[in-house]
């Protein structure tokens, strides 16, 4: 049996924890799966480094989905659990001509009313409201209307839910991160390939303009070839900036997630910038991510905090936070490519996702955008009478603005402007739902698969083994059992 290690794992706790949040849920894949209680990320269990790349084998009668095609439809019912960051989603789907709410799921029964209520006034029809209990989106998820359904609980729930759906038949769509584990990970590649369904990764940032031009460029071979790309998630949250305090990080209705500064040592928030970064470079597609390495700073942040607001609303008065303020991970693909990802929420940093990419013939780097172009004047999509300094970006400003929309990536060019008018993170909420959403529609795969979900997350649960090992590299398990070395980018990205 594989030794695995608890999250407060140390010698003498080894036993603390006998049964994962898998097992305690029956989450086995021989059948529908059934949720008993809440999920409690504390009981996860973790594999050491040597074991967290170790490949598995497909299970008998699962089929890859990198391609998979399913029954067009011409409206895409879908359901939502989960209404604070779900309301988003909500909003998107309820502007679109080709889908449809069915249904809104959220343990509050105002924040569910709420959202049907919304939907109501857009578009005319009301859907099922499910409330007051924390089991109660099983029972929604038996429904036989429904097509898809975006998950958007906190982030234990994930794995459990996603899984669900699919095995009822409905393409599950998980917000980040979509596992906790490599465990889970796996879990969620396997679910996909035996029900034949759809777990695309709600990762919002890749429907950014930016990150769109980016990609739309690369794909080009703009860039040449392509070396290197930094990123992360700089986020300062520890306050809001509203209500009586406005410290969000000490907030109730934020317990959830300050838990996991209890939990875990690494980066606890990968995908937003990762996932852009391993588009432009086709990771998956062409290339895989190999192993990372990982380390951590201090912790000041939530205890200083803490101390400053002296909080009596909850229980963060009895909580040793064990992450780090910064972490740094550094990953090294199959192709020698690198890449350096941050993590930070509780320093005085402006926003920043990084989203910088580098290769042979141009860098990108964005907050702020600005361009360099090779400046030996050889670049072979440019004007060669064109000047370039070596020591200078070549486009920023106005510049790289007019340049960036001469350049727009055919999506944004598309339906760009219907999603900033709609919302969401300044209109990427709702493109990514209308992208998703028509390959839902067309029966084709999304540009986000469940690999892409599994790989992305997994950075989760590596970089807290890596720090928690004295920063040894941790190799990636490679989830398409080997299909990235001759897979090609979807048709949306090529």
């Amino acid at each position: 049996m594989r030794d695995t290690v608890p999250l407060a794992d140390s010698g003498d706790r080894r036993d603390f924890l006998k049964l994962g949040v898998l097992a305690g849920l029956g989450l086995g894949l021989g059948g529908v799966p059934s949720a008993t209680a809440k999920p409690d990320p504390a009981q996860l269990k973790h594999l050491r480094a040597a074991e967290m790349g170790t490949m598995r084998p497909r299970p008998a009668g699962n089929k890859p989905v990198w391609d998979l095609t399913t029954k067009p439809t011409e409206k895409v019912r879908v359901a939502v659990i989960g209404l604070n960051r779900g309301s988003a989603h909500v909003n998107s789907v309820a502007a679109l001509p080709f889908a449809e709410v069915v249904a809104v799921c959220d343990i509050i029964d105002e924040r569910a009313k709420a959202q049907a209520e919304s939907v109501f006034k857009k578009t005319g029809k009301r859907p099922a409201i499910y409330s007051g209990d924390e089991n109660i989106w099983e029972k929604m998820v038996t429904r036989d209307d429904i097509d898809v359904v975006h998950i958007a609980t906190p982030w234990e729930w994930h794995t459990p839910m996603a899984i669900k759906c699919m095995s009822l038949g409905k393409h599950a769509f998980t917000e980040v991160n979509c596992g906790l584990t490599i465990d889970e990970c796996w879990q969620l590649v396997d679910a996909s390939e035996k029900y034949q369904r759809h777990c695309p990764i709600l990762e919002n940032a890749c429907y950014g303009e930016e990150e769109l031009f980016v990609l739309n460029l690369s794909r080009q071979g703009f860039f040449g070839d392509l070396k290197h790309g930094e990123c992360g998630y700089i986020h300062d949250q520890r306050s809001s900036g509203s209500g009586p305090k406005g410290y969000t990080f000490m907030d109730k209705q934020r317990e959830w997630r300050r838990n996991y500064a209890t939990l875990l040592q690494g980066n606890v928030y990968p995908t937003h910038g990762l996932g852009t970064i391993a588009q432009y470079m086709g990771i998956g597609r062409g290339d895989a991510f190999k192993f990372a390495v990982s380390v951590s700073s201090p912790e000041f942040g939530l205890s200083q905090l803490r101390e400053r607001v002296k909080p009596d609303r909850d229980r963060s008065q009895d909580q040793k936070f064990v992450c780090g303020d910064v972490n740094t991970s550094i990953i090294k693909t199959e192709l020698g490519r690198t890449i350096v990802i941050q993590h930070d929420n509780t320093s005085p940093r402006p926003y920043t996702r990084g989203n910088m990419l580098s290769g042979s013939l141009a860098t990108f780097a964005g907050y702020p955008n600005r361009l360099a172009i090779d400046a030996d004047n050889s670049h072979p999509l440019l004007d060669p009478k064109e000047k370039r300094n070596s020591h200078h970006w070549t486009y920023e400003g106005e510049a790289l603005k007019k340049f960036m929309e001469a350049n727009q990536h055919p999506l944004a060019r598309k339906v760009g402007e219907f999603a900033k008018k709609v919302g969401g993170h300044g209109g990427m909420d709702s493109l990514m739902n209308y992208r998703f959403l028509d390959c839902i529609r067309q029966g084709i795969t999304p540009d986000l698969t469940v690999y892409d979900a599994a790989s992305w997350s997994a950075l989760l649960d590596i970089s807290d083994r890596s720090v928690r090992e004295d920063s040894v590299p941790v190799a990636f398990p490679d989830f398409t059992r080997g299909g990235w070395k001759a897979l090609k980018p979807l048709s949306l990205v090529s």
